[in-house]
Protein backbone atom coordinates (compact mmCIF):
# COMPACT_ATOMS: atom_id res chain seq x y z
CA UNK A 1 0.00 0.00 0.00
CA UNK A 2 1.31 3.39 -1.47
CA UNK A 3 0.73 6.05 1.28
CA UNK A 4 0.19 9.78 -0.49
CA UNK A 5 -0.40 12.74 0.78
CA UNK A 6 -4.40 13.62 1.03
CA UNK A 7 -5.25 10.37 1.71
CA UNK A 8 -7.45 9.41 4.55
CA UNK A 9 -6.83 6.08 6.50
CA UNK A 10 -8.21 4.09 9.54
CA UNK A 11 -5.11 3.87 12.42
CA UNK A 12 -4.71 2.36 15.43
CA UNK A 13 -2.88 5.00 18.03
CA UNK A 14 -0.04 2.68 18.93
CA UNK A 15 2.12 5.62 21.52
CA UNK A 16 1.00 9.24 22.91
CA UNK A 17 4.06 11.75 23.77
CA UNK A 18 3.53 15.03 25.41
CA UNK A 19 4.24 16.62 21.46
CA UNK A 20 2.07 14.21 19.69
CA UNK A 21 0.27 10.64 18.96
CA UNK A 22 2.05 7.47 17.08
CA UNK A 23 -0.58 5.65 14.84
CA UNK A 24 -0.10 2.15 13.15
CA UNK A 25 -1.45 2.43 9.77
CA UNK A 26 -0.96 -1.22 9.07
CA UNK A 27 1.66 -3.24 6.65
CA UNK A 28 4.58 -2.03 9.42
CA UNK A 29 3.95 2.07 8.76
CA UNK A 30 3.55 4.29 11.43
CA UNK A 31 2.74 8.11 11.27
CA UNK A 32 2.74 11.02 13.68
CA UNK A 33 -0.18 13.29 14.21
CA UNK A 34 1.26 16.15 16.15
CA UNK A 35 -0.67 17.99 19.13
CA UNK A 36 -1.79 20.76 16.90
CA UNK A 37 -3.37 18.55 14.19
CA UNK A 38 -5.34 16.58 17.03
CA UNK A 39 -8.79 18.43 17.52
CA UNK A 40 -9.56 22.32 15.72
CA UNK A 41 -9.44 23.73 19.99
CA UNK A 42 -6.34 24.22 21.90
CA UNK A 43 -5.03 20.95 23.40
CA UNK A 44 -3.36 20.86 26.09
CA UNK A 45 -3.17 17.25 27.17
CA UNK A 46 -3.25 14.91 24.51
CA UNK A 47 -4.44 12.20 26.80
CA UNK A 48 -7.18 14.01 27.32
CA UNK A 49 -8.31 13.44 23.81
CA UNK A 50 -6.25 10.11 22.99
CA UNK A 51 -5.70 6.92 24.38
CA UNK A 52 -3.50 4.27 23.38
CA UNK A 53 -5.36 1.63 21.12
CA UNK A 54 -8.16 3.87 19.77
CA UNK A 55 -9.05 3.71 16.37
CA UNK A 56 -9.08 7.51 14.38
CA UNK A 57 -9.37 8.43 10.87
CA UNK A 58 -6.31 10.36 9.81
CA UNK A 59 -5.71 12.29 6.77
CA UNK A 60 -1.94 12.02 5.00
CA UNK A 61 -0.22 15.82 5.06
CA UNK A 62 3.13 15.09 4.65
CA UNK A 63 5.21 11.87 3.70
CA UNK A 64 8.87 12.88 3.70
CA UNK A 65 12.01 10.96 1.72
CA UNK A 66 13.21 9.53 4.94
CA UNK A 67 9.83 7.19 5.64
CA UNK A 68 8.21 9.60 7.93
CA UNK A 69 4.48 10.14 7.85
CA UNK A 70 2.53 13.67 8.81
CA UNK A 71 -1.02 12.80 9.78
CA UNK A 72 -3.62 14.93 11.07
CA UNK A 73 -7.01 14.06 12.96
CA UNK A 74 -8.21 17.48 12.45
CA UNK A 75 -8.41 17.49 8.99
CA UNK A 76 -10.06 14.15 8.44
CA UNK A 77 -12.91 15.33 9.99
CA UNK A 78 -15.12 16.67 7.58
CA UNK A 79 -17.41 17.87 9.98
CA UNK A 80 -15.35 20.51 11.40
CA UNK A 81 -14.45 23.66 9.42
CA UNK A 82 -10.61 24.06 9.19
CA UNK A 83 -9.15 26.68 11.08
CA UNK A 84 -8.53 29.36 8.58
CA UNK A 85 -5.18 29.74 7.46
CA UNK A 86 -3.00 33.63 8.82
CA UNK A 87 -2.49 36.11 5.96
CA UNK A 88 0.72 38.15 6.95
CA UNK A 89 1.17 41.17 4.83
CA UNK A 90 4.05 40.72 2.40
CA UNK A 91 7.26 42.88 2.33
CA UNK A 92 7.63 42.94 -1.28
CA UNK A 93 3.94 44.61 -2.08
CA UNK A 94 4.98 47.61 0.78
CA UNK A 95 8.57 48.10 0.17
CA UNK A 96 8.88 49.56 -2.95
CA UNK A 97 6.01 52.13 -2.92
CA UNK A 98 6.13 54.76 -5.72
CA UNK A 99 5.50 57.73 -3.86
CA UNK A 100 6.59 57.92 0.80
CA UNK A 101 3.62 57.31 2.81
CA UNK A 102 2.06 60.95 4.11
CA UNK A 103 0.75 60.66 7.09
CA UNK A 104 -0.90 64.02 6.59
CA UNK A 105 -3.19 63.18 4.99
CA UNK A 106 -4.93 61.04 7.49
CA UNK A 107 -5.32 63.80 10.33
CA UNK A 108 -8.75 64.24 12.11
CA UNK A 109 -10.33 67.50 12.00
CA UNK A 110 -11.41 66.43 15.84
CA UNK A 111 -9.66 68.90 18.54
CA UNK A 112 -6.51 67.27 20.37
CA UNK A 113 -6.63 66.71 24.14
CA UNK A 114 -2.91 68.37 25.20
CA UNK A 115 -3.53 66.39 28.96
CA UNK A 116 -1.81 63.34 28.70
CA UNK A 117 -3.84 60.03 29.21
CA UNK A 118 -3.56 58.15 32.45
CA UNK A 119 -3.90 54.42 32.24
CA UNK A 120 -4.08 51.46 34.04
CA UNK A 121 -1.87 49.52 32.35
CA UNK A 122 0.75 47.64 34.16
CA UNK A 123 4.43 48.86 33.63
CA UNK A 124 6.32 47.78 30.54
CA UNK A 125 8.52 44.85 31.48
CA UNK A 126 11.97 45.22 29.51
CA UNK A 127 12.80 42.74 26.68
CA UNK A 128 15.80 40.82 27.10
CA UNK A 129 18.47 42.47 25.01
CA UNK A 130 18.01 45.68 27.28
CA UNK A 131 18.47 43.28 30.33
CA UNK A 132 21.52 41.60 29.27
CA UNK A 133 23.30 44.55 27.68
CA UNK A 134 22.38 46.77 31.63
CA UNK A 135 23.93 43.26 33.35
CA UNK A 136 26.72 43.63 30.99
CA UNK A 137 27.37 47.20 31.64
CA UNK A 138 27.08 46.83 35.22
CA UNK A 139 29.45 43.47 35.20
CA UNK A 140 31.99 45.35 32.99
CA UNK A 141 31.96 48.29 35.62
CA UNK A 142 32.29 45.59 38.71
CA UNK A 143 34.71 44.11 37.05
CA UNK A 144 36.77 47.26 36.28
CA UNK A 145 36.71 48.99 40.22
CA UNK A 146 37.77 44.91 41.54
CA UNK A 147 40.95 45.58 38.77
CA UNK A 148 41.74 49.22 40.18
CA UNK A 149 41.59 48.25 43.45
CA UNK A 150 43.64 45.10 43.51
CA UNK A 151 46.23 46.58 41.05
CA UNK A 152 48.50 48.00 43.63
CA UNK A 153 47.96 44.76 45.69
CA UNK A 154 50.47 42.42 43.87
CA UNK A 155 53.47 41.45 45.11
CA UNK A 156 52.95 39.05 48.34
CA UNK A 157 52.80 40.03 52.10
CA UNK A 158 54.69 42.86 51.47
CA UNK A 159 52.91 46.59 51.41
CA UNK A 160 53.66 48.91 48.36
CA UNK A 161 56.90 49.12 47.49
CA UNK A 162 58.22 51.93 44.96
Amino acid sequence: MAIEVGAKLQGKVSGITNFGAFIDLGEGKTGLVHISEVSNGYVKDIHDVLKVNDEVTVKVTTVGNDGKIGLSIRKADDTQPERPKREFPSNRDNHHSAKPHDNRDNRSSAPRNSAPRKTNLPPQKEDFDSLMSSFLKDSDDRLTSLKRNTEGKRGGRGGRRN
